[in-house]
């Protein structure tokens, strides 16, 4: 009797699906696809290789499904690596604006690549919260840093300066949150600086390189956006502001008192001296956030006295002095002009005093005229800070005052440091004059009374006159001293004392004393 093949009338379970396997008609399979393990039966001819899902997709030319499973249990795949391929399920754990947070894939295509979350914002299409952290991430504390390096986040930093300075970059394409802490290892910040450098982003709103200049400071630094970039957040021993704005450059003028002019004894005939101009000195220094520089201001001098010095002196920088200019030469006992700043005119026959004394380099004046007058009646006039001061004498004539020195600190050209003319003139000497001032507020000299005051603040010597007989004495005061700074207004602190005036010029901030006062980088 022949044989009939029925073929399968059930099903053959199979296992767990094997991809060398061939599989027959009817044969039932478990297959793991997306972390789900489902039951596949064989629907089409026998063959090996056709996996029954892939990626959430049946295989349904050789496959059905028989039930389908559910999920199995996640896989944990750690910290997240934006180099690892994830599948639907995969659990990780990541980092975001300083928060530790877990997520798990629900996309079924695996994919690397793929950050969780950016600056707070979910990539939901390939993941989802699984849950939120609450607390910052802890900082990851390294070893001591001697030399130059790049910051990474959520890592602190003890940095020893004893060497010398040190540069740190921050991180480049930092997210929302990340956070690094910079500590002074061995108490010589104040010394040996850390320089901060923002590298692609901001600290504070700005691309300037910020500093860490106090012993012992520390200060946390916390990422907001590109319009602000790093932002102090926390911080010890920081004093007014945790992240210091660099060292910058302040161009400086300092102009000394001038010097009174001599005196005519009350009833004599005498012509006298003009007085000499305040050193006048310029240059640059560079100021430290957080220093404070004295300013001081030279009073002009009185008749027969000589102009007081003004000063600048600070932490860090060579103080710089200009001398008060010297007195002219006064009564006929005592015809001489003093030295000083620049030197007074000589009166009475005598000789002019000597300037930049002390010496300077370059020179703060010069020296005095002095007096070859006829019948004693004309006085030399006062050096200025460009130039000596003339001679008296020539037809009874006193002797102009050396000129000053043009400066456009204040973003216009003012000149300062005049010398005083020197004194001239009696009955019997008609048309004879006094000196002219120096250009930059030396007085002009007069003829038969007092001459001119120095002007104020401009360090200009006073000018001689003379006296006659039965008239009063005829001296004249020395100009008050000043101390000009000009630094770019992004550099300017604000803190002053002793009421300076402070204007703007172009992109720098200018200050003016003319009192004493003190200016805090």
């Amino acid at each position: 009797m022949a044989t009939v093949d029925l073929g399968k009338i059930s099903f053959t379970q199979q296992g767990t699906y094997n991809a060398g396997t061939t599989y027959a008609v009817k044969d039932v399979v478990q297959h793991t696809d997306q972390n789900e393990t489902t039951s596949f039966v064989k629907i089409g001819s026998s063959a090996s290789g056709q996996a029954p899902q892939t990626n959430g997709t049946v295989n349904s030319s050789h496959w059905a499904i028989l039930a389908k499973g559910t999920s199995i249990a996640s896989a944990n795949k750690g910290t997240y690596a934006g180099g690892d391929t994830y599948k639907k399920g995969d659990i990780v754990q990541y980092t975001d604006s300083g928060t530790l947070s877990t997520y798990i894939f629900i996309n079924n295509t695996p994919t690397a690549g793929q950050t969780p979350s950016t600056s707070g914002t979910i990539n939901s299409t390939y993941w989802q919260f699984v849950a939120k952290g609450t607390a910052s991430v802890a900082l990851s504390w390294q070893s001591v840093k001697t030399s130059a390096f790049t910051a990474s986040a959520g890592e602190g930093y003890f940095v020893n300066t004893t060497s010398g300075a040190i540069v740190v970059t921050l991180p480049s394409s930092p997210n929302l949150g990340d956070n690094l802490q910079i500590v002074d290892y061995a108490g010589t910040f104040a010394t040996n600086s850390v320089e901060i450098d923002p590298g692609a982003e901001k600290i504070q709103g700005a691309t300037d390189h910020k500093y860490l200049s106090g012993n012992r400071e520390g200060a946390s630094l916390t990422f907001i956006d590109s319009t602000q970039g790093w932002v102090a957040t926390e911080g010890i021993n920081e004093g007014t502001q945790a992240l210091a704005p660099p060292p910058y450059t302040v161009t400086y003028l300092c102009v000394a008192g001038g010097g009174g002019s001599g005196d005519a004894e009350t009833g004599s005939k005498y012509a006298t001296g003009g007085g000499g101009a305040g050193g006048y000195r310029a240059g640059t220094f560079t100021a430290s956030p957080g220093t404070t520089y004295n300013v001081a201001i030279g009073s002009g001098g009185a008749v027969v006295t000589n102009g007081s010095d003004s000063s600048i002196s600070g932490t860090g920088i060579t103080t710089v002095t200009s001398t008060g200019g010297g007195r002219g030469g006064p009564k006929a006992s005592t015809t001489t002009g003093q030295s000083g700043g620049s030197g007074g005119g000589g009166g009475d026959n005598g000789a002019g005093g000597a300037g930049n004394t002390p010496s300077t380099s370059p020179s703060q004046g010069n020296n005095g005229g002095g007096s070859t007058s006829q019948a004693n009646t004309s006085g030399g006039g006062g050096g200025g800070a460009s130039a000596v001061g003339a001679t008296g004498g020539a037809s009874s004539n006193g002797g102009a005052g050396g000129a000053g020195t043009a400066n456009s600190i204040t973003g216009s050209s003012v000149s300062y440091a005049g010398g005083g003319g020197g004194g001239s003139g009696y009955s019997g000497n008609a048309g004879s004059s006094g000196g002219s001032g120096g250009a930059g507020g030396g007085g002009t000299g007069s003829t038969g009374s007092a001459g001119q005051n120095g002007q104020a603040n401009t360090g200009g010597g006073g000018a001689g006159g003379r006296g006659d007989e039965g008239s009063s004495p005829s001296g004249s005061s020395g100009g008050s001293g000043v101390v000009i700074f000009s630094m770019p207004t992004v550099s300017y602190s604000a803190t002053i004392t002793g009421a300076p005036t402070v204007t703007t010029s172009g992109s720098n901030k200018i200050v003016q004393f003319n009192g004493d006062g003190t200016y805090t980088g």
